[in-house]
C-alpha cells in the first residue's frame, strides 16, 4: 500500500472523529437538560388548617323523642326483618342468639328470662334500671360502642329515622306499650335590647 493510500485513510477516520464530536457538541447545545436547583419531587401536604376548612360537620341530630312523632311502626316492622334471624319480636318468642324482644322498652337490660347475657349488659342494666327511648336509640346506632363488652355482633342502624321506625314497632310489642316521651320545648329567643340613644315609645 502506497502513502496516498495511507494518508486518504488516515484523512477519513480523522473526518470521522471531527463529526462525530461535532454532532455531540451541537446535541448537548440543542437538548440540554434543565438540572432542578432542589433533586426529587416535592411532596405538598396540606396543613391542618386546610383540612379542617374542607370537612362539612355532621349535623346534629334530632332527638329521639321528635323522631317518634314522625315514626312509622308499620315501616319499622319493615326494619325488624333485619333483626329477625337474632331476635323473635312476638310476645312468648324464644330466645335465639339473642334474647326475645318482647315487652322490651320500660324493662331492665340483661333481664329477660332463660336468655344468658354479657356482663357488659348486665352491668348496664343494673346501672340504668331500664331501657329508655334515648338509651335503646343509642344502642341501636353503634352496640359495641354504646355498651363496650356487648355480645351483640350487629353493626347499628345508622339512619336516625330507621332506628326511631324501628323502635316505634318495639314499643308496640307490648301488653302496656311505654308512653311517648315528651318533647322538650324549643328555648324562648330573647329579644335584643333597644339601642341606648333610641327614644322609648310612647304610652297612652
Amino acid at each position: 500500500m502506497d502513502s496516498f493510500t495511507l494518508n486518504k485513510a488516515a484523512g477519513a477516520v480523522l473526518m470521522v472523529l471531527i463529526l462525530t464530536m461535532g454532532v455531540g457538541i451541537v446535541s448537548d447545545i440543542i437538548f440540554q437538560p434543565t438540572i432542578p436547583g432542589k433533586p426529587g419531587y416535592e411532596i405538598v401536604v396540606a396543613s391542618a388548617e386546610d383540612a379542617t376548612s374542607e370537612v362539612t360537620p355532621e349535623p346534629d341530630i334530632v332527638p329521639i323523642s321528635e323522631r317518634l312523632l314522625a315514626a312509622s311502626a308499620s315501616d319499622g316492622e319493615g326494619v325488624a326483618r333485619k333483626c329477625a334471624a337474632c331476635h323473635a319480636f312476638e310476645k312468648g318468642g324464644a330466645n335465639k342468639v339473642g334474647p326475645g324482644l318482647w315487652n322490651v322498652l320500660g324493662n331492665q337490660p340483661g333481664t329477660h328470662d332463660g336468655f344468658g347475657y354479657s356482663s357488659a349488659m348486665v352491668a348496664y342494666g343494673e346501672e340504668n334500671g331500664e331501657w329508655t327511648y334515648e338509651g335503646l336509640d343509642n344502642f341501636l346506632a353503634a352496640p359495641r360502642n354504646y355498651i363496650d363488652g356487648t355480645s351483640m355482633s350487629f353493626a347499628g342502624l345508622r339512619k336516625p329515622e330507621e332506628r326511631a321506625d324501628l323502635i316505634a314497632y318495639m314499643r308496640e310489642q307490648s301488653d302496656s306499650p311505654l308512653p311517648l316521651p315528651e318533647v322538650e320545648a324549643a328555648a324562648p329567643v330573647e329579644e335584643a335590647p333597644a339601642p341606648a340613644d333610641e327614644a322609648p315609645a310612647a304610652t297612652e
